[in-house]
């Protein structure tokens, strides 16, 4: 019983940090250096607990104790301390560092862990929801900016539908199973589908397209990036990404193979659409978190054609993937809250005119990250693209490969067309030396950028785990 409750030790990191956050506020109001001290160390005990704490199955049915939810649990870690670490200055020069913030990014990093973590629906739905709700208020956390507030809102009324999608799918799932355990409703619909199943696959799969920014159920994503503050846009853009991508790739992996047959169609084409629209519209944009959002959507659409293959030993590249992706998008949109400096974000494409000779190590950053969304060689980007592909071959959809091919040809002349305006343009703002040797914001720049190219260059560590983890897969 005891090794029962060592399981949750991550769980309860998080939820206590918040907790005691909020306690703290009441003895020790406007103390936001006090506040940024516990979460950062309640996400490092919770990321140490995940890594060591004892082996086991699941905690009564409810939540997966094996390495793979563990894996998922430390690099939602990882994600959330680099934004606590992001928001310590940019939440200050914003004047939204009260208790509230840090809390709500331990909570949202809690929910994250369990819908990575679940098995069990009820506990999934409870993840799902801690995750958005904790998003809602932090994306309009600058009351002062009607954009941020706009932000807040849009997203509040697309996650409210979707989780609405989700729970009706997760009703008449039940109700044509007769299970609420994820693994075992899933792989109880064998030969000669029930169509009350696969519409209720077909509800939750569009729940969590909302939330993961699948084409056509994008479209909240661009206005809510460039609305919400730029770490809590790195936040959701990678932590709540992973998260639900874990539980997409948990529900393949434990799919009957007839009911995988019927959703090999359905993601097929999603992906395609994907990857178009995300890299087309992403041509035409002139502000650089817009651009990142259409990046972010057509990235989901590689992910979601690794997704495909899982079947056919493609798991590893899903993995691999959304880790190298939630280090170089965690560093694209870092980049922006490091090189804004109070009102609202440096956002516009002319404002990044210049900019890499002023303050050099937050556009190396940049520019890196860039490159690696890209796909260009040596970094992360590169290397996971090229599992994926050699995956999506390997599984027989070529047609498909050729399209995400194409598409992230495309891609690199917008990823380009940045780093030719930072470092060919004649710069638009004055230098600031101060700014430029911030050692906050040059030791986080170097931290992601040397773990992106690192990835690139020695990929096989993080791939060898990857492969431990999948053979001792557990639900």
């Amino acid at each position: 019983m005891a090794a029962d409750w060592m399981i949750l030790l991550p769980y309860i990191f998080l939820a206590g940090g918040g907790l005691f956050i909020f306690c703290a506020a009441i003895l020790r109001p406007d103390a936001s250096g006090l506040y940024f001290a516990i979460a950062l160390a309640s996400v490092v005990l919770a990321g140490i607990a995940a890594v060591f704490h004892p082996p086991g199955i699941n905690f009564g049915g409810m939540i997966d104790a094996g390495g793979y939810a563990r894996f998922f649990a430390v690099l939602v870690c990882v994600v959330s301390s680099f934004t606590l670490l992001l928001s310590l200055r940019y939440a200050e020069k914003k004047g939204i560092a009260g208790d509230e913030y840090f809390a709500l990014i331990l909570f949202a990093a809690l929910g994250m862990c369990l819908s990575a973590g679940a098995t069990n629906w009820i506990v999934f739905f409870l993840g799902l929801e801690l995750l958005s709700i904790s998003l809602y208020v932090l994306i309009g956390s600058s009351h002062d900016e009607p954009a941020s507030n706009e932000a807040a809102l849009k997203y509040f009324i697309m996650g409210s539908v979707a989780s609405g999608f989700f729970t009706f799918g997760v009703a008449l799932l039940f109700t044509a199973t007769g299970s609420l355990n994820i693994a075992d409703s899933l792989s109880n619909v064998q030969a000669g589908v029930s169509a009350l199943a696969l519409f209720g696959l077909s509800l939750i799969a569009t729940g969590i397209g909302f939330k993961v920014s699948i084409v056509p159920f994008h479209l909240w994503t661009p206005d809510v990036y460039q609305g919400a503050p730029a770490p809590i846009t790195a936040f959701l853009s990678t932590g709540s990404k992973a998260a639900l991508f874990a539980a997409l790739l948990r529900f393949s992996l434990v799919m009957s193979p007839e009911l995988f047959s019927y959703m090999t169609p359905v993601f097929w084409g999603l992906a395609a659409i994907t990857m178009i629209v995300g890299n087309i519209t992403a041509l035409a944009q002139t502000h650089i978190k817009r651009l990142l959002a259409y990046s972010s959507i057509a990235q989901m659409g590689y992910v979601l054609m690794a997704l495909l293959t899982v079947r056919h030993d493609g798991g590893a590249s899903v993995m691999f993937y959304l880790a190298a992706y939630a280090l170089m998008d965690l560093g694209a949109f870092g980049t922006v809250a490091l090189l804004s400096r109070g009102g609202s974000d440096i956002d516009t494409l002319q404002d990044y005119q210049g900019i890499g000779y002023s303050n050099p190590w937050a556009s190396a950053l940049l520019a890196v990250c860039l490159l690696s969304l890209a796909g260009l060689p040596p970094t992360a980007g590169f290397i996971g693209k090229i599992i994926i592909f050699k995956s999506v071959v390997g599984a027989g959809f070529i047609y498909l490969a050729i399209t995400g091919i194409v598409t992230a040809i495309i891609s690199v002349y917008f990823y380009l067309n940045i780093i030719v305006t930072m470092f060919m343009r004649p710069e638009k703002v004055p230098v600031d030396l101060a700014f430029r040797v911030d050692p906050l914001g040059v030791a986080l720049s170097g931290c992601i950028l040397t773990a992106v190219i690192l990835l690139g260059v020695l990929p096989s560590p993080l791939l060898s785990l990857i492969e431990r983890v999948l053979y001792s897969f557990r639900i």
